[in-house]
């Protein structure tokens, strides 16, 4: 069943918030808040894809060293990326040294610096499903891993030649990000407002 459990502070959270210090902190102060911004989502949207096929807990706990590798994701500046950059990412311990992950994010930024500001913010948010439409779960059972807006933003984001982005990678961004709210009914972070780009 899954439903809300207990913090040690009393209140109730979803419970893969409660796994770790830094989920729970991931959990109460970012998942699922509101995020504008170009640079901010492409943080988001390179991370998730990062993410993919691991723990989210390996790249929470890696944030800051990919931020600092990639120049906090700046898509100008990453758009500028060398191949002595490319070379210096895939041997950097700090992050995931994938080199799809990496040529894709570094491909992705290329061409998002070709967008007009605030291109990307529209076209992802374009595809937050009306939440009048969306009951909040009540289990984990109850939260989808894909979505019809999910696979629709992939789909989109592909067809804009955007990179390592399905559907599951989407609605994991849409979830990140606060397109959807997927904190449980009696979650106390559920409704929880916007988190800075």
């Amino acid at each position: 069943m899954s439903a809300a459990l207990p913090a040690p502070d009393g209140g109730l959270r979803c419970p893969w918030g409660l796994s770790t210090e830094d989920y729970l902190t991931y959990h109460d102060t970012e998942w699922g808040r509101t995020v504008h911004g170009d640079d901010a989502l492409f943080e988001r949207l390179c991370l998730e894809a990062f993410q993919s096929g691991l723990s989210w807990l390996t790249i929470l706990r890696r944030r800051e060293t990919f931020r600092t590798a990639f120049e906090g994701f700046r898509i100008e500046a990453v758009a500028k990326f060398t191949d002595a950059d490319r070379e210096r990412l895939l041997a950097d311990p700090g992050i995931i040294r994938n080199k799809a992950k990496v040529d894709a994010t570094l491909a992705n930024a290329k061409v998002l610096a070709g967008w007009r500001a605030g291109e990307l913010d529209e076209l992802i948010w374009s595809y937050a499903p009306d939440p009048a439409g969306r009951p909040a779960p009540r289990s984990l059972s109850d939260v989808p891993a894909v979505t019809p807006e999910s696979t629709a933003l992939a789909k989109a984001l592909k067809k804009r030649s955007i990179r390592f982005v399905g559907p599951t990678t989407a609605y994991a961004l849409m979830q990140a990000c606060g397109l959807v709210d997927d904190h449980l009914a009696d979650c106390v972070a559920r409704g929880g407002g916007s988190t800075p780009g």
